[in-house]
């Protein structure tokens, strides 16, 4: 059930020479959700990712998962975790099935234990015809998603999926996608670091926003949404008219800009149902005729660029 904090960093820092990677960064998640983490390349994200995961130690701070400290019981944590890296860490010369056993080997399960777990992980990943082949002949997808069952194969209660998707296909994403609903719906709590915001959208509970190594904005996308405004109105016009500006101003919640043209008009909005015919109306009234117009709701990639700027 959600409610126990699974993940929980306060107050961490993190320097390579002259390079602040980490100021101060704080991040929580509970049991079952999954929290995403957003934010430019270079913001840090990876570098949460390898101290959470005992990888790397903060020079300041502190960090828990799963209750345990990640610098004075390491141990500990990496027995309650799983971690898929940005780049797929598969042996390419084994199997996918001999790839799961080694692992499984490795994390002390006994062979029979080891090879009828790789056979339940090959299976749940769409992967069981593929199994015994070599995993240099695996697409991209195939790929990720051996990856990802190796992370799965000691059933940690916890998980970190580090851009997950980088790469992949749409299909492959969307299945992906589908893999991880069924994790955290059986009660896996997951941190997902992404570069795409429709995938924080589908996926995260909540999303912490990172940037320069600090968070600067935390919650749910809706949250995120109504932090940065209402929707924007967008409005194509027949013809260029010099007084469409002026007639979409009462209906503003800010300025109306113009494309080059002055065919597209552009300004944030109070959003409510029925807002867009009744701009319609009020232009055709001042003799403006309009081609069309839409009510846009904020998005994630609205959030980000007013965030952090604009950044890539």
């Amino acid at each position: 059930m959600p409610g126990e904090v699974m993940i929980e960093a306060r107050d961490l820092h993190k320097r390579f020479g002259e390079t602040v990677a980490l100021d101060g960064l704080d991040l929580e998640a509970q049991s079952g959700t999954v929290l995403g983490v957003l934010g430019p390349n270079g913001a840090g994200k990876t570098t949460a990712v390898r101290i959470l995961t005992t990888l790397s130690k903060p020079d300041g701070g502190e960090a828990r998962v799963a209750g345990h400290d990640v610098v004075g019981d390491p141990t500990a944590v990496q027995r309650m975790i799983g971690v898929a890296a940005q780049d797929a860490t598969v042996d390419e010369v084994l199997t996918g099935r001999q790839n799961l056993v080694m692992i499984g080997r490795l994390s002390g399960l006994s062979r029979a234990e080891a090879c009828a777990r790789a056979t339940e992980l090959l299976a749940q990943f769409g992967l069981d015809d593929a199994g015994d082949r070599v995993a240099k002949g695996y697409s991209g997808g195939m790929r990720r998603r051996l990856d990802l069952a190796a992370a799965l194969v000691t059933r940690p209660p916890v998980l970190f999926l580090d851009e997950p998707t980088t790469g992949l296909d749409p299909t492959s994403r969307l299945r992906m996608w589908e893999l991880i609903r069924s994790l955290v719906a059986d009660g896996t709590t997951l941190l997902l670091t992404t570069q795409y915001l429709d995938e924080a959208d589908e996926l995260a509970d909540r999303i912490v926003v990172v940037d320069h190594g600090r968070a600067i904005a935390a919650g749910t996308a809706h949250e995120l949404k109504r932090q940065i405004g209402g929707a924007r109105l967008e409005v194509t016009l027949t013809e260029p008219h010099p007084e469409a500006a002026g007639a979409l101003a009462p209906f503003a919640a800010g300025a109306v800009t113009a494309s080059a043209d002055n065919l597209h008009l552009r300004a944030p909005v109070n959003g409510h149902s029925g807002l867009a015919t009744t701009v319609v109306r009020a232009l055709d009234a001042a003799a403006i005729t309009v081609e069309d117009a839409q009510v846009h709701p904020p998005s994630l990639d609205d959030v980000f660029l007013a965030l952090t700027g604009g950044e890539q």
